[in-house]
């Protein structure tokens, strides 16, 4: 069947079908070149190497348009249990496929819309996010979002209280710092801006505090900050930790179910090829066994 054979093509594959992992290959040495494309944009080049950015800008597009309509085609053989409309449906609205989307809009819009409506810089920078449909073919980056999905309510929790120490300490700040240097902190938003270079430990420089209460206030902020942001990050290693762990323990059930399987299909084989001998002498056997009744 054309659909069957497409979808096994296009599902990314470990390394068993040639023509599966050739697609990979294409699909993400695609995406790669695309993005380097993006960075390229940047600079002045030359016209004939921007024509050829732009070629690969086109070739990439179509190729990513093409890959995403075969997806929606078989998206009903991702889903088996649902209807073909409702398999869809749900393929089109899963993260991935918004990502496929997004990946191919910036080449499509401009044909569409009129330039003067669509920002056209921060449309190219759109591309950028097509480094996010690599999630589809490595495993680490696989591993780090299936973390991300299975500690949301502990990420959640713990950046929840981030913000909620930023917007409690820009606001002391400012009503610390403001009568002595009102032109730096103007309001409760350069408080904010302060609240988020310290908590975050990046400290730019450009607003600090100046008097005795401020800089003790900032040094409290700045001791709490190393311990907010390391909630998160702690969550986010314990969980790549347990992830590489399942992974090396299926590994190894894999390879001891792989080792048995090997075993049985000896002993078939060496049945197999003993099965003459033993038919003689059960023949044998049965012969004895008749002259002697």
């Amino acid at each position: 069947m054309v659909k069957r054979k497409i979808f096994e093509i296009i599902q990314p594959d470990c390394g068993s079908s040639p023509m599966s992992r050739a697609f990979d290959l294409l699909i993400t040495g695609l995406i790669l070149v695309s993005v380097i494309a993006v960075f390229a944009g940047t600079f002045e080049l030359s016209a004939g190497t921007s024509q050829t950015f732009e070629a690969i800008e086109k070739i990439a597009s179509v190729a990513f348009t093409i890959e995403y309509a075969l997806r929606i085609f078989t998206a009903d053989l991702l889903s088996p249990g649902l209807s073909p409309w409702k398999s869809r449906a749900k393929y089109i609205t899963s993260p991935m496929a918004a990502i496929d989307l997004v990946a191919i809009l910036p080449f499509w819009l401009p044909m569409i819309l009129p330039g003067s409506l669509l920002g056209m810089r921060a449309l190219r920078l759109v591309r950028l996010l097509r480094i996010f449909k690599l999630n589809r073919y490595f495993d680490a980056m696989k591993a780090i979002g299936a973390v991300i999905v299975e500690k949301k309510r502990e990420l959640v929790g713990s950046l929840f209280f981030v913000v909620l120490l930023m917007l409690v300490t820009s606001l002391l700040m400012y009503s610390v710092e403001h009568d002595a240097q009102p032109e730096a902190f103007r309001n409760a938003f350069s408080g904010l801006w302060w609240a988020v270079a310290t908590v975050t430990t990046v400290g730019y420089g450009d607003i600090y505090p100046i008097t005795p209460l401020g800089r003790l206030l900032g040094a409290l902020i700045a001791f709490s900050g190393i311990a907010a942001v390391a909630v998160p990050t702690g969550i986010i290693t314990a969980g790549l930790s347990s992830v590489m762990e399942g992974t090396k323990g299926s590994a190894k059930d894999s390879e001891e179910t792989t080792c048995r399987h090997d075993k049985v299909e000896e002993l078939c084989r060496v049945l197999s090829e003993n099965k003459e001998m033993l038919e003689d002498i059960l023949e044998i056997v049965s012969k004895r066994q008749d002259k002697e009744h």
